[in-house]
């Protein structure tokens, strides 16, 4: 049983977290320690994160909307389909260790740095029918991802939307929501049926992701490309650092 101080310090936690997420991925970094930190064990901390983090996705997704930054005619396909990639990914964790990949995410990590620090602006945007193939593609893969592992999707989505579609960061941003409140929504069911995610310490949480998301989608829509384009290459950079010093640690 957490004290009430704990559960406000967790509320600030996601808070913050959903500022992050919002703009350019990895709020996990922040809340899945503080989890741990408070002395859960490692399955229903990522469960409860998942229980949390979907509510600072939809709040982000709902601000994007307003703003008209989301697409929906290509949301009808990459939201079920980043759905279905995120069911498909949990269930091949049953079967593979995760932890195969950390040696390919650390490179493709760094790659997307690499995009984001010395990429040019991009070029007009892709044809319709063609990007909403690339983007069903990206959502099914990048869902897949978040269901079996997880690590950095938000950061993925954004930097392989502006990639594949040639979207400046700040549409980009937008449409990861999309798929990432999707995956977010597929897991959530999952663990939820499955009575690991802890409600008393999810919801509470879930208040801060709901403030925090949407104030992350506000400073996405009137900061633009450079406010994204900082927070990821911090959260890049962190997530190298975690996954590095997991797999070294795992030697």
């Amino acid at each position: 049983m957490m004290s009430t101080g704990q559960h406000v310090a967790l509320a600030l936690v996601a808070l913050a977290a959903g500022v992050v997420d919002a703009i350019g991925g990895g709020g996990g970094l922040l809340t899945v320690p503080a989890l741990l930190a408070f002395g859960l064990p490692p399955h229903l901390a990522l469960a409860t994160n998942k229980g949390q983090s979907v509510f600072g996705s939809a709040a982000a997704l709902l601000r994007f909307s307003r703003a008209g930054l989301v697409p929906w005619r290509r949301a009808r396909w990459t939201w079920p389909l980043g759905f279905a990639g995120s069911l498909l990914g949990a269930a091949a964790l049953l079967r593979v260790r995760p932890e195969v990949l950390r040696p390919l995410v650390l490179v493709l990590l760094v790659l997307a740095a690499a995009f984001l620090a010395f990429g040019r602006a991009p070029p007009p945007a892709r044809s319709a029918g063609r990007g909403e193939l690339l983007a069903g593609g990206l959502a099914l893969v990048l869902g897949g991802y978040d269901g079996f592992f997880g690590p950095g999707t938000g950061t993925f989505l954004v930097v392989g939307l502006a990639a594949l579609l040639r979207l400046p960061l700040r549409q980009a941003s937008a449409e990861a929501k999309v798929i990432n409140f999707a995956s977010n929504l597929a897991a959530v069911l999952l663990f939820a049926v499955r009575g690991v995610v802890l409600w008393t310490v999810a919801l509470p949480m879930a208040a801060g992701q709901l403030v925090g998301g949407w104030l992350g989608a506000h400073l996405t829509v009137r900061g633009g490309d450079r406010v994204v384009r900082w927070v990821v290459l911090v959260v890049v950079a962190a997530l190298v650092l975690k996954l590095a010093g997991d797999w070294m640690g795992a030697w």
